[in-house]
C-alpha cells in the first residue's frame, strides 16, 4: 500500500525539482514547517505590479511527497497571480482532507498526490511549499503596501 503512494511519477517530480535555491532580491520571503514530521520550506517571490510571480526559488526539506509537490509547483508558478496561488491551496487541502479533485488549470499535476489523501499523517508534508509560498507572497504584499503607505 505505501509504495503505491510513491510511484514513479512522485519520485520523478520529488528527484526533478526545478527552481531550487535562494533568490538575491526577492520582494518577499516566506517559510513553512509541517511540525508532524519536520518538512520545511523556504521560498522567495518577485511579483511584477499585478501581482503575478515573475521569479521564485524554494528550498525545500521534506520527505518525497513534499518534494514532489514542491517539483509540480517550480514547474508552473511563474506567471501565476495571487489568487491562482491560493485557488491551488484550497483546492490542493480540499482534495486531500475531503475527496475533492483538487486544482485545475497551471497546477492540475498537484493532482497525481491525491493518493496522499488516504494517508493523513503526510498531508502537511505535501502542503509545505504551497503555504511557504503564500507565505511569501503575503509578505510581498505587504512589503508593497508598506512601501505606497
Amino acid at each position: 500500500m505505501i509504495d503505491d503512494l510513491y510511484s514513479a511519477r512522485i519520485l520523478g517530480l520529488a528527484a526533478n525539482m526545478p527552481r531550487t535555491g535562494r533568490l538575491a532580491a526577492p520582494d518577499g520571503s516566506g517559510e513553512a514547517v509541517a511540525k508532524l514530521c519536520g518538512s520545511r520550506a523556504v521560498v522567495d517571490v518577485v511579483l511584477d505590479q499585478n501581482a503575478r510571480i515573475v521569479d521564485f526559488a524554494q528550498t525545500v526539506k521534506a520527505c518525497a511527497l513534499g518534494q514532489a509537490a514542491a517539483g509540480v509547483l517550480g514547474e508552473v508558478i511563474v506567471g501565476a497571480d495571487v489568487a491562482e496561488v491560493r485557488r491551488a491551496r484550497a483546492d490542493m487541502a480540499a482534495m486531500l482532507k475531503s475527496g475533492g479533485e483538487g486544482p485545475t488549470g497551471r497546477f492540475e499535476g498537484l493532482r497525481a498526490l491525491k493518493q496522499v489523501a488516504d494517508y493523513p499523517a503526510r498531508h502537511a508534508s505535501t502542503l509545505v511549499a504551497l503555504d511557504a509560498t503564500l507565505n511569501a507572497i503575503d509578505a510581498a504584499l505587504a512589503s508593497r503596501t508598506r512601501r505606497a503607505g
